[in-house]
């Protein structure tokens, strides 16, 4: 341990950096009547200091302590001896032998970490320092008890049925399962809160997620502005480029390029990109597959067509991806329009050891229906008096639970043993445990749609762009709905650009263009522009990649300049307007030149298909089915004909929308979404919306830091660096800064914004660096106290639980108390009870660096001694602590392995090696937890004054 005396300087005396601890010892090598220079060999650095106000400390090692020389010798000192200033050690070498050495051969390669060891070479923080310290841990152990942990941090509404199947599936190891929620509930951000959570927890590391090729674009903004997740996304020119700069990295002509080896897609731990890239190249496909993968996530896989007897190279593709990827999340809104060979055939990639069988699985499937049957009964009794006089339902109850469930309806009749017993009847259902599906008949607040169709005169075949019928009507329409914002989209990036310049220079039209032509940030302004309330546009012209990965439920005006033939992109427009959180009916408008190919379009998609009033999740398939019966009655004038075939195709979608609504698996609903577990995570991200302690909590680290913030707007506030920043790099903080919320409305409806929460890199890197770094783990103040005697001293310690172990273990969940607070006086009183922390933030005063130092060592021996108390305290404690978390680490994993084990005797779809992973995290963690070990983190002296 050091010890910082004051003296004059001298040839060869060890001094320490107050400011820059990190150099280690420094020599003093040259010095004049008014500057010292001092020569820190660790780092290679020398610094000159005006004598008068150096921030320097000089360092004396204690008798009785061991030290080491540059050679890496020891020696334990026994007696110090100082001669004009120079100290030299005297003392016994490792082998027992007398050794005496001069400061100057001390080892510079000394860093002071522990608490005690910088307090006493006078390396003393602010006190705000010590705040923020003890915040972060109690913050951290807060998080990491959560049952909301992973899904704090993204951007998104607090939807109970998003929020159970991230939850539900999210803590899985190597989650195997199928998102099938209907179109607009918002399966891809189901998808990217599971991945989110699985990265947090530690659970998986390397992600790749494949989809068709207009739906990467949407996929990387999507993780990156909901999750903050940085995919790398791959085509054929970017696995070009990278492979190109391996060669260069190889030839020696190039340094620090990012590559590994040959293969793009080791280039990163999270990859995205579009299947035909692999399914078109089997290079690239060979590539991925030479890649460990922790998760895969294919979207629309109902594209991936298997038969008996053959199956698409896309499938193919897939599976041969399934097999070596830990987990896989597949989705798709139609799990079974395909067919139920298409819909056995996406379970096979999930789990082919479990579904290796079509005929096996038809038979499976059929007998679930009694099951449902069952569910129906339980859920629409009103008592179970009247359930025990339904003898089919009694004997059923009694097959499927036993005898012990008709002795619960008997002796408990309410609502919550019907309850239990649907539940118990859930965990037997066949595919509930790997086949997730929300419908919008059972999820509350989407809006009505009113499709609004406008006639319009043919345009002449000679006019300009500005005299077409559309262009004309659009510019009339808008004038006379001055204060409505409106979406417009087109299908080509020229038609938006057009039509937004003649909206906004010839009309004056407040608008705003949104292509694929623009960088994010230009389209991120684009869209904030048109979210903003008071002086935003009124117009967002966007091309088609307007209707991927945006949402702009503020809006409820929706004009489709051009109309297109696929009934998924139709949906795909609405889905931006028509969407949980819209507060008014959206209104569809559709201008049409009379007797066009687009008015008997229309007529076609909206009386035969319903595509714009409803849902309809069979649109495409139904469209593909007439297609070849109506492209040769757009183009002439054929009424009767188009009436015929109008007919014919609503009565098909009529009888097939009853067909999906009569095969409603109700069962798999109920799975799908238990409301109890999703209620008490809303509630659990509900309360710390509502909390200011994170705005408290950055304030500090932003003041402390030294990182300018101020006011942006309501409930939005902009940081940038400053010319007095405390750190070389403040996490997460651009040169330019950032805009941000921490209200999630704001950010909801203000995608350019950042969104912090307790999960951000941004926090989450300023607690890192906070709890990496030694500021704040010492602090002295003044204190008055009246029951405490005048000159006497206060101390207040934060141990922190040190234990190594793998991040997915999650061990700091366990501990009952991650950080332990004790506080004793001179007398080794134990005050921690009596003075809390508020005491110290409110009673104690700052003190100047110099009265600082000047006190701790005047105090030192008393110091000493209490500190050396309080360790002791901490270990008596740890045995105690450390067993407590072993028991809730075994009752956390028996728990679940029970339940597990329980279902698998009942329901194949429990794999062996989740259990098996169960049993393995079980054992690990016990034994790591054995290791856990409270270690001192910081120290706060308070010396009582009067």
């Amino acid at each position: 341990m050091s010890d910082s005396i004051s003296g004059q300087f001298v040839l060869g005396q060890r001094w320490i950096s107050n400011t820059e601890a990190e150099l280690g010892l420094g020599i003093v090598s040259d010095t004049d009547h008014r500057f010292v220079n001092i020569t820190f060999p660790a780092a290679g650095e020398q610094r000159v200091y005006a004598k008068n106000n150096a921030p320097l400390t000089r360092v004396q090692y204690r008798i009785g302590e061991q030290v080491q020389n540059i050679e890496g010798e020891t020696l334990r000192i026994e007696s110090v001896e100082e001669e004009h200033g120079y100290l030299t050690y005297f003392g016994r070498g490792a082998d027992d032998g007398d050794l005496s050495w001069g400061e100057i051969e001390l080892d510079c390669f000394v860093q002071f970490s522990k608490p005690q060891d910088r307090l006493f070479a006078g390396q003393i923080d602010k006190i705000r320092d010590f705040r923020l310290r003890h915040s972060t841990l109690l913050q951290q152990q807060r998080l990491a008890q959560m049952n909301a942990t992973g899904l704090i941090g993204p951007r998104v509404q607090l939807l109970h049925h998003q929020l159970y199947i991230a939850h539900e599936v999210g803590g899985r190891f190597a989650p195997r399962v199928l998102l099938a929620d209907e179109v607009g509930l918002g399966k891809t951000i189901e998808a990217g809160l599971i991945i989110h959570q699985q990265l947090v927890k530690g659970l998986s590391q390397r992600v790749l997620i494949a989809v068709p090729e207009n739906l990467t674009h949407q996929w990387l903004v999507e993780m990156l502005r909901r999750f903050n997740l940085s995919f790398t996304l791959l085509d054929e020119a970017r696995c070009q480029a990278l492979e190109q700069i391996d060669e260069f990295e190889e030839s020696g002509d190039s340094e620090d390029i990012p590559g590994n080896g040959d293969n793009p897609f080791e280039s990163a731990q999270l990859i995205l990109c579009s299947l035909p890239l692999l399914t078109e190249n089997g290079e690239r496909l060979q590539q991925a597959l030479a890649c460990d993968w922790d998760l895969l996530i294919v979207d629309e896989a109902h594209h991936l067509q298997w038969h008996e007897n053959e199956q698409c190279p896309a499938y193919d593709c897939v599976e041969q991806l399934a097999r070596i990827a830990r987990g896989l999340l597949l989705l798709t809104a139609t799990p079974e329009q395909l067919g139920l060979d298409s819909h056995f055939a996406r379970l096979r990639l999930l789990d082919p050891d479990r579904y290796f069988d079509f005929d096996t699985f038809k038979q499976e499937q059929s007998q679930f229906q009694s099951v449902n049957h069952l569910v129906q009964r339980l859920l629409s009794s009103d008592d179970s008096a009247s359930l025990l006089q339904d003898d089919a339902s009694m004997q059923a109850l009694e097959e499927r639970l036993g005898a012990t469930a008709l002795d619960q309806l008997r002796d408990q009749d309410n609502e919550d043993c019907r309850d239990n017993l649907v539940n118990q009847l859930l965990d037997r259902h066949g595919t509930g445990r790997v086949l997730f599906r929300n419908t919008r008949s059972g999820v509350l607040g989407f809006p009505q749609r009113q499709l609004i169709p406008h006639e319009l005169a043919p345009t002449t075949p000679d006019a300009s762009f500005a005299d077409t019928a559309r262009v004309q009507w659009l510019t009339q329409w808008l004038k006379a709905n001055r204060k409505e914002k409106v979406l417009i989209i087109c299908s080509s990036a020229d038609m938006a650009q057009d039509l937004e310049t003649h909206l906004n220079l010839r009309c004056g039209v407040r608008s705003a263009v949104f292509f694929e032509g623009l960088s994010l940030l230009e389209r991120d302004r684009a869209a904030a522009y048109f979210a903003d309330e008071e002086d935003g546009a009124q117009v967002l012209v966007c091309s088609e990649i307007g209707s991927e990965g945006r949402n702009f439920q503020f809006a409820h005006q929706l004009v489709m300049f051009d109309l297109p033939q696929n009934p998924d992109l139709i949906e795909q427009r609405i889905g931006r307007l028509d969407r949980i959180g819209q507060t008014q009916t959206v209104q569809i408008h559709v201008p049409f030149e009379s007797d066009s190919a687009d008015a008997r379009l229309l007529q076609f998609l909206h009386l035969g298909l319903n595509c714009f009033e409803q849902v309809c999740p069979a649109g495409q398939a139904l469209f593909d089915e007439f297609c070849e019966q109506l492209q040769p009655l757009l183009d002439v004038d054929a009424n009767q004909s188009l009436n015929a075939l109008i007919e014919r195709a609503r009565s098909r979608t009529d009888d097939l929308l009853a067909e999906l609504k009569n095969g409603r698996d109700r069962l798999l609903e109920l799975n799908s979404c238990k409301t109890p577990v999703a209620e008490a995570l809303v509630e659990e991200l509900s309360q710390l919306d509502q909390s200011d302690a994170l705005k408290d909590y950055m304030d500090n680290a932003f003041d402390i830091y030294g990182v300018d913030h101020e006011r942006h707007s309501e409930d939005a506030f902009v940081a940038h660096p400053s010319d007095h920043m405390q750190t070389h790099h403040f996490p997460g903080l651009p040169d330019e800064g950032i805009t941000a919320t921490y209200h999630r409305e704001q950010a909801l409806s203000r995608e350019d914004m950042h969104y912090l929460t307790w999960e951000h890199p941004m926090v989450a890197g300023v607690m890192d660096m906070v709890l990496n770094s030694e500021r704040g783990n010492t602090a002295v103040c003044t204190m008055k106290l009246p029951p405490l005697k005048p000159g006497s001293l206060l101390i207040e310690s934060l141990f922190q639980f040190s234990c190594p172990g793998p991040r997915s273990l999650q061990l700091q969940r366990f501990f009952s108390a991650g950080c332990v607070r004790l506080v004793a006086d001179n007398n080794l009183k134990s005050l921690g009870e009596i003075i809390s922390s508020e005491h110290y933030n409110k009673l104690g005063k700052t003190v100047k660096m110099a009265t600082a130092k000047q006190l701790v060592q005047h105090a030192r021996t008393d110091i000493d001694r209490i500190v050396t108390h309080l360790e002791d305290q901490a270990k008596t404690m740890q045995t105690g602590l450390v067993e407590d978390a072993c028991q809730a680490l075994s009752r956390h994993y028996d728990q679940e392995l029970s339940r597990l084990r329980a279902l698998a005797e009942i329901n194949p779809n429990i794999r062996a090696e989740e259990i098996e992973h169960l049993e393995t995290q079980k054992q690990a963690g016990l034994e790591y937890l054995q290791s856990a070990k409270l270690r001192l983190d910081a120290i706060r002296v308070a010396v009582i004054t009067d």
